[in-house]
């Protein structure tokens, strides 16, 4: 009888521990537009504490008190099984970005995603190398779940008996409405801990809750000048020699290049790694790297974080690494101050200390067979799982501060990011290799506080390889990357001369380049912009029904209509790139009136045009006002106290005002208000000819960068 009395209390209290626990959510505002609140007890890691920024106060008060953008009583929490399930309200109209850098699609609204870190294997399912756990609505507002967990995701999939809003329901038998996903009224999400934090964000639109987002966690990289020039990987096992070989033909065919990457084989050993040069090809790094300095090329090296059994340090990091390798490597705990400082003292000693400018740091994604596996540990206590979703932005981090301790700035690549690294400069990239894919990425990138670069590596065809070039040319960072093929910009004579074209038109535009990125820092607004954060761009997003089909489509799911192949640079620039095949391509315009870049021809006014620019061009499109300043053509960025001749281009019909920004390109003095800004004023006079004006401001001391300022008004005939 005791036996059943005591079998029968444990059943009950077994059930009141599964029973689920509404959790009160009480929000406090930490910043303007910004608040939080907990659920349960978090995890000791965190995506914000990793990565380590520090919100951008002022700027963020510049933006303005918002009230709480959500109504509070449909926001809900509960812990249940000791994991956290939340629950946010969504109104019919709204769509969704962020959630992570996918690939296929911009519209996150009815997709089901489990945000894990991993190489992205061509399926938008959240695993990617940025599973950021934040989402944008169109409404004006975005959440952010602060726990470094695999997140799953339900973007208004999910259908509550108890919904407030729901669906109608259809007879599949007799309706031609009828559709396997009906509407939901909620974002739901499981979080597989006992607690976590939850930020919401707010704004007038989509672009000020990125802005305030990025401005939280510390603003947007400001890479240095030379970052933003064109970069060069060479083949894997390349000598000094033939590195300097290499800067020699850039040189000699006339195309642009500011730094050069060296790929695994510039140590004695990779994959795992030694991170120590090998004295064969690279007999005197010191030398090797100032003279490459000296030519105004930087080096950046090619690493994995997995220690070498051949290394010196092996026996030292040991102890403070992970149970499981990573291709015989150990894993270190980044976590622990101490195995931080060991590579600290390595790195400084080998790379930063003789003046290596960056770092390209692979395999920090995935795949899950490379990777440690979830049941790995590590001396620190944290999870594999949490270690697998932040790994990549540790050694971000760590990177950056030995190089700011330093002084300098630095840029480089990663394969892996994830929510509050927008301050680091380090773009990400993959092996995937879909172009027009590509493209979206960078759409996608604008909403999460990341880059992405869609590199170039081969082609089938020439005309594969100039569209690529001129994609590359306007992203975060213009790379070729011959590793693996030995591939140069000149591998296919025939379009030799448009490729060298696009590249030099990168370089004139560094002026417009290095302010928008200015922007990315002092306002958060991210340099590559999807159109859905451009005010007036109107395009509805819409789901486009599809034939009912026994075997392609059984159940009738709606296919998405995104607007994911053009994008912004800026506030003034639109970039509609163009892909293999293509003779034209439908170009949607925000409203407003646009002209041609190149012409300065009329083109639009919130309406959907058709360009048709060739072979030869890329096209780029100016909003009616916009002012683009541009230096000559030339094949290095602008080094410290150099001035340089400055056109400025005005566009259209509009009199307008733009701020030109300056700085001494290398150091982190304009964190502390060191720059110079140059207010750039286009007006019509009372004889009806225009008249451009510019005025230094905030010069703090710094050289002017800029001689023989001349305008430019690009009138349409």
């Amino acid at each position: 009888m005791k036996m059943r009395c005591c079998f029968f209390l444990i059943c009950m209290l077994s059930g009141l521990f599964m029973q689920a626990q509404p959790v009160p959510l009480k929000w406090e505002q930490v910043a303007p537009g910004v608040w939080k609140t907990t659920v349960g007890q978090p995890d000791k890691v965190d995506l914000l504490s990793t990565a380590g920024g520090s919100p951008r106060k002022e700027a963020l008060q510049k933006l303005g008190e918002l009230s709480f953008p959500l109504p509070q009583a449909d926001c809900n929490a509960e812990i249940r099984e000791g994991k956290v399930y939340l629950r946010f309200p969504l109104q019919e109209q709204e769509q969704l970005f962020g959630l992570g850098l996918q690939f296929k699609t911009v519209n996150r609204r009815g997709q089901i995603l489990n945000l894990h870190m991993d190489h992205y294997e061509g399926r938008d399912d959240g695993r990617s190398h940025a599973p950021v756990p934040f989402y944008i609505s169109s409404s004006g507002y975005g959440v952010l779940i602060n726990s470094a967990r695999y997140i799953t995701v339900y973007a208004g999939t999910a259908v509550r008996v108890n919904s407030q809003h729901p669906p109608k329901a259809y007879d599949r038998n007799t309706d031609p409405d009828w559709s396997a996903q009906p509407y939901s009224d909620a974002v739901e999400m499981l979080v597989p801990t006992t607690g976590t934090e939850i930020y919401v964000f707010a704004g007038k639109n989509p672009m000020e809750v990125v802005q305030r987002y990025n401005l939280f966690n510390g603003g947007g990289v400001l890479p240095p000048k030379w970052g933003l020039g064109f970069t060069h990987r060479m083949p894997t096992l390349s000598t000094a020699d033939q590195v300097k070989a290499e800067a020699g033909a850039f040189s000699q065919h006339g195309f642009p290049l500011d730094f050069i990457g060296l790929e695994p084989g510039w140590q004695t050993k990779a994959y795992p790694c030694t991170f120590e040069w090998d004295k064969n090809r690279f007999p005197d790094p010191a030398g090797f790297v100032k003279e490459m300095q000296a030519k105004g090329i930087r080096l950046n090296l090619w690493l994995n974080p997995y220690l070498s059994p051949a290394s010196s340090l092996y026996n030292e990091v040991k102890p403070l690494s992970g149970s499981h390798t990573v291709w015989n490597g150990l894993v270190p705990d980044l976590t622990l101050s101490s195995a931080q400082q060991v590579y600290k003292n390595l790195f400084k000693k080998q790379h930063i200390d003789i003046g290596v400018s960056g770092y390209k740091i692979d395999e920090v994604d995935g795949v899950d067979s490379w990777l440690w596996p979830d049941v790995a540990t590590f001396p620190s206590g944290t999870t594999a799982e949490q270690m697998r979703q932040v790994y990549g932005v540790m050694m971000q981090r760590i990177t950056t501060e030995w190089f700011k301790e330093k002084g300098v700035r630095t840029y480089g690549l990663v394969r892996a990011s994830n929510a509050g690294a927008s301050s680091f400069p380090y773009v990400i990239y993959n092996d995937y290799y879909n172009h027009r894919d590509f493209i979206t990425a960078m759409c996608n990138s604008s909403f999460i506080g990341v880059l992405w670069t869609p590199e170039v590596r081969a082609s089938k065809t020439a005309e594969e390889w100039l569209r690529r070039m001129q994609s590359a040319c306007f992203s975060p960072m213009a790379m070729l990357n011959a590793w693996a093929d030995g591939t140069k910009p000149w591998s296919f004579p025939e379009v030799e001369k448009q490729v060298k074209d696009v590249a030099l038109l990168r370089m004139q535009l560094f002026p417009y380049l290095y302010t928008v990125f200015s922007q990315y820092y002092l306002e958060g607004k991210p340099p590559v912009r999807a159109m859905n954060l451009v005010e007036g761009f109107s395009y509805q997003h819409q789901s486009q029904k599809t034939t009912l089909d026994g075997t392609e489509n059984p159940y009738q799911m709606a296919l998405r209509e995104d607007v994911k192949d053009q994008f912004m640079l800026g506030d003034d620039l639109l970039v509609a790139p163009m892909f293999t095949g293509q003779t034209s391509r439908k170009v949607i315009l925000p409203q407003g009136k646009w002209y041609d870049f190149y012409t300065g021809e009329y083109v639009g006014n919130g309406n959907i045009i058709v360009a048709t620019p060739g072979l030869d061009k890329i096209p780029l499109y100016v909003k009616d006002g916009g002012i683009i300043p541009m230096i000559p053509p030339v094949l290095h960025t602008p080094a410290p106290g150099e001035q340089l001749p400055l056109e400025i281009r005005h566009y259209g019909e509009a009199e307008s005002t733009s701020l030109l920004y300056d700085d001494d390109g290398q150091s982190y003095d304009y964190q502390h208000g060191k720059y110079m800004q140059y207010r750039l004023s286009a007006k019509m006079d009372k004889q009806g000819k225009w008249q451009g004006q510019t005025v230094v401001e905030n010069k703090q001391g710094l050289k002017v960068a800029y001689k023989n300022i001349q305008w430019r008004f690009m009138l349409p005939h």
